[in-house]
């Protein structure tokens, strides 16, 4: 929804068909696997329509599934070599400082070892970036190495979306943080690298990290050469639509409850304008 509103022309696999997502007590519904996105795929080449500019992925719970997406990526970047592939490498993440992995570990070597080095842009949260490269970040330093061994294995921009460092801000902040590497002619590389400080929001949202990557994708797509702008107008959209939802479900759940499944669906159709067009309320901090 958001790339539409923001002017992309989407084609969209389900990678899974859900009854409701997976925050929910019970869902229903199929798992695509990879016999079946290579018969989709082959109908798109049949047409001779397989030319992007953008692939996007998430959440998948299958490593032929994830090994086809590969191979796809890789087929579209011999027919556009300037496609850029944009990869949240959809793992797990940390609860009370513990981290769990919420799909099967097998995923974790391809992910490593084949789509890392296709990707273009990853959007790792700190669990997930710990989990490719093998280190834990205890500190900013620690991160930007990290960041440092991402780029080594292929991506030109990283963002860890979200971390449990101590914010400069203080601890009502969650931290992102955001590194891009750009190769000159000359063959000398530079690296920007940026700070986002966010207020936290009290509540358990599902579906951020695909809102965080698909923003991600749009905002660099329209300023390329400006990581801190595109993450700024990210994390800004971001938090119109968290405090829209979180009023919403507020006012839903009734004084003194807290809020279900339903009720914290993110608000994102009443949140177009600031989709199209956030006002920057959150600001990055060159590193």
């Amino acid at each position: 929804f958001c790339l539409q509103v923001l002017g992309f022309e989407v084609d969209t696999v389900n990678s899974v068909q859900f009854s409701n997502h997976t925050g929910y007590a019970h869902w229903k519904g199929q798992v695509l696997n990879s016999d079946e996105l290579h018969e989709l795929y082959e109908g798109l080449k049949l047409n001779k329509v397989n030319r992007y500019d953008y692939v996007l992925t998430g959440y998948t719970r299958d490593t032929s599934f994830l090994a086809m997406v590969v191979d796809i990526v890789q087929e579209l970047k011999q027919q556009n070599p300037n496609l850029v592939y944009v990869c949240d490498p959809v793992m797990g993440d940390k609860w009370n400082g513990e981290g769990s992995m919420y799909v099967p570990k097998d995923l974790l070597p391809v992910y490593r070892d084949k789509v890392v080095p296709v990707a273009d842009i990853i959007t790792p949260n700190q669990f997930e970036a710990e989990l490719l490269t093998g280190r834990k970040i205890y500190t900013e330093k620690d991160a930007l190495e990290v960041m440092d061994m991402l780029h080594a294995m292929g991506p030109q921009t990283v963002v860890i979306t979200s971390s449990d460092l101590q914010a400069p801000l203080g601890n009502d902040y969650l931290i992102a943080l955001g590194s891009h590497r750009k190769t000159k002619a000359d063959g000398t590389t530079i690296t920007q690298r940026i700070r986002v400080e966010s207020p936290k929001v009290d509540a358990v949202f599902v579906g951020t990290g695909d809102l965080f990557a698909a923003m991600l994708l749009a905002w660099t797509h329209k300023h390329p050469n400006n990581l801190k702008v595109a993450c700024e107008k990210t994390v800004s959209a971001m938090q119109h639509v968290l405090q829209r939802t979180i009023k919403s479900a507020k006012v839903q759940a009734g004084e003194g409850n807290k809020p279900n499944s339903a009720q914290l669906e993110l608000r994102m159709v009443q949140s177009k304008k600031d989709i199209e067009n956030p006002e920057i309320i959150v600001k990055a901090t060159v590193l």
